[in-house]
């Protein structure tokens, strides 16, 4: 039987990342097989990718950017996703195309079409089954990636985009969920870390086919 395919999306500071990875935590403990992985770097090719795309201080043209994230996208598919997939797997993906719909696309200002070719060449029509956005203000993603910075964590370049960018961004984002409702899911990541992750298993356990409802302690999570 064919796995199931989700997928977390959202602006720069949305919290995406922190859920996959409580959302995981809670599944495995359900004794749910499930892998997690990302975009870009969800592969072996895809981590120097990542490296070479996301922390050079070279500039990037748009062009290059969105077909080497088509690149790392290719090779993710094929490699990991689908066999993952065919075992009969859970895959989480942080990020997926649907970014490249919203930040290349809207945010970096390509025509509609093209992206949307690109999307497919690189996926051969491989869409999620169910794709959770986490919907923050512009005004509270950018104060999280602030004390990110201040703290030291580490920041590349997709983070230092401006106000307007993100704004542009999180409205294709919005856009898609009205096209696709069954698919796109829309969450409030202003909330809590706490009330947030009770959203996301509340969501995704009738979703896999598991009873279970009772969200578990986020601090026991992997």
């Amino acid at each position: 039987m064919r796995g199931k395919f989700i997928t977390f999306e959202g602006i720069d500071g949305s919290g995406k990342s922190t859920q996959l990875r409580m959302l995981a935590g809670a599944l495995r403990q359900r004794s749910i097989d499930v892998i997690t992985t990302c975009e870009p770097g969800g592969t072996p090719l895809g981590r120097r990718l990542r490296e070479a795309f996301l922390e050079t201080e070279e500039t990037v043209a748009p062009r290059a950017e969105l077909l080497l994230f088509a690149a790392d996208r290719a090779q993710h598919v094929e490699f990991l996703i689908k066999p993952a997939l065919e075992q009969g797997r859970i895959v989480i993906s942080d990020r997926y195309a649907d970014a490249t719909f919203a930040y290349q696309g809207a945010g970096r200002g390509f025509p509609e079409a093209t992206v949307n070719e690109i999307i497919y060449l690189a996926t051969g029509g491989l869409k999620p089954d169910l794709t959770l956005f986490f919907d923050i203000t512009v005004e509270n993603a950018l104060r999280r990636m602030q004390a990110r910075s201040e703290t030291g964590e580490r920041v590349n370049r997709m983070d230092v985009e401006t106000a307007d960018f993100y704004a542009a961004v999180r409205t294709a984002y919005l856009g898609v969920a009205e096209r696709e409702p069954d698919r796109f899911k829309v969450i409030d990541a202003n909330a809590s870390v706490e009330e947030i992750h009770a959203g996301v298993i509340g969501m995704v356990l009738p979703f896999i086919g598991t009873a279970e409802m009772e969200p578990l302690n986020h601090t026991k999570t992997q």
